[in-house]
């Protein structure tokens, strides 16, 4: 994933810019970056690996070196970014938040109009934020390359571009995800995450709409391209990705995450007679807990904690038994609330399979006897087209479609896929059947995708739910 903030102040910005760039921290764990502008200093970058040290540690040189009264910042799960280019545009700072899954065609069709050449990381992979960049940059202007970009880009793409005029602000064509603007005197900022400039003095101006470009000066924010056309915000934001005080589309994540739980506990059939004590998984399980055992009846505890200091996400590491490790050792079991105890546990989610599996065990290793699971969404059949929520290289990478070629073979079709995820189906019931004896747990029921929709509150044709039906 990863997550960016841009500033355009009447005084210096970095201060801003750098607490503001550190609240989106959870978003990432591989780069963060800062890019500044200033008419006395010009442009200044500073890029640094925040694989095993917090974003404030490793920029705390820049924080005060750094000048300028305008800049962005990205925290990256993976490109190194922002990035400084020279073009025919000028010099301009570059950061994006998306996917591209079509770069390399878009690098032969670059190759072929220019003779330009690509600076290839390690991994072999190029810089996405360079492709967009280049993408830009084959238009007059940086309106017409942006949306250039966006409309040519098969995936999806949200972009701060930082100039000596101003600071480009541009959402993803359908709205993915999510771009806010905060106000405060001196100036403006945007912001992946509406909660990151709050404490910075802002107050929630508005929010871009899906393809939305703006032009942001310390003395207003102007529309300079508006896109008519599909919305389909990634439901992912509120279930998994969010931070608990954010909020998308005006929604809180935390509230969503309780209506979440709530309509959980509606359609179960647990109450006190059957589970002792209902828990989450931290941290995104945990409102999702709350709002089950508030409407359940059944006592929430907390019998997992998660030592944050030092562990970074375990989705983050390049392999999977790198992350499971560190999955398993973020979390310190409370064994007096564990022993004996039949415990309720709820995630965001099953993906893989590993990790919830593994605290399950955890759990009835220490003491439990029993572990009901219930995953805050349903059954992810699909791989995610559009962000990189997760590292998978194959859809069989899922659990649930393991499952599914375990009875059907590999090649299930989107008809029999689609029948795969309808909850009220047969087969649907004899999946998760077998994901729950795969996955040792004593029950397993996973939330309804009308139940989680309707938590979000916004009208199913404005989010996409690729991940669970294939439908973006």
């Amino acid at each position: 994933m990863g997550g960016f903030f841009g500033v355009a102040s009447r005084e210096e910005c970095v201060f801003d810019l750098f607490f503001g760039t550190d609240y989106h921290s959870h978003l990432g764990t591989r780069r963060g970056g800062m890019a500044t502008y200033g008419r006395k200093t010009g442009f200044n970058r500073a890029i640094h690996s925040i694989e095993n040290s917090p974003f404030r540690t490793k920029f705390t040189d820049e924080f005060n070196e750094m000048r300028g009264n305008m800049g962005i910042g990205c925290i990256s799960d993976y490109d190194p970014q922002p990035l400084l280019v020279r073009s025919h545009h000028g010099t301009y700072a570059i950061c994006s938040v998306g996917r591209i899954n079509n770069s390399r065609v878009l690098m032969d069709q670059i190759f072929k109009e220019n003779r330009l050449h690509f600076f290839e990381m390690t991994s072999g992979e190029i810089n996405q934020t360079e492709l967009v960049a280049a993408l830009i940059n084959q238009k007059d202007n940086f309106v017409e390359g942006i949306r250039y970009a966006q409309d040519v880009i098969d995936g999806s793409m949200s972009i701060l571009l930082l100039t000596e005029k101003g600071i480009y602000a541009a959402r993803d064509r359908v709205g993915r995800t999510p771009i806010s603007i905060g106000r405060k005197e001196d100036g403006y900022c945007a912001s992946f995450e509406s909660f990151a400039y709050l404490n910075l003095g802002y107050k929630d101006y508005r929010n871009l709409e899906p393809g939305e470009i703006v032009v942001m000066t310390p003395e207003g924010v102007t529309t300079l391209s508006v896109r008519q056309g599909k919305k389909r915000v990634c439901t992912f934001l509120w279930v998994y990705y969010g931070y608990p005080s954010s909020k998308y589309e005006d929604i809180s994540v935390e509230g969503m995450r309780c209506r979440c739980g709530e309509a959980m506990a509606g359609r179960d059939c647990m109450g006190r007679e059957s589970a002792d004590i209902v828990a989450g998984v931290p941290d995104s399980g945990t409102a999702h807990a709350i709002g089950y055992a508030n409407s359940s009846g059944i006592p929430f505890s907390r019998p997992l904690i998660k030592y944050t200091p030092t562990w970074p996400r375990s989705f983050m590491p390049p392999t999977q038994k790198k992350r499971d490790l560190i999955a398993k050792m973020k979390l310190i079991p409370v064994h007096e609330l564990i022993r004996n105890q039949r415990i309720l546990l709820i995630d965001d989610s099953i993906v893989r399979g590993t990790q919830l599996r593994e605290t399950a065990e955890y759990l009835l290793e220490n003491g439990a006897v029993e572990v009901h699971a219930r995953p805050a969404c349903p059954p992810i059949l699909f791989g995610c087209r559009f962000l990189n929520f997760s590292r998978s290289t194959s859809d069989m990478d899922l659990v649930a479609r393991r499952v599914i070629a375990e009875m059907e073979g590999e090649d299930a079709g989107q008809e029999l896929l689609e029948e795969y995820a309808d909850p009220d189906s047969e087969r649907y019931v004899k999946m998760v059947e077998r994901i729950c004896r795969k996955m040792n747990f004593t029950s397993l029921r996973y939330n309804r995708l009308d139940d989680l929709l309707a938590a979000v509150g916004l009208p199913e044709e404005e989010l996409c739910t690729y991940c669970w039906n294939g439908r973006d």
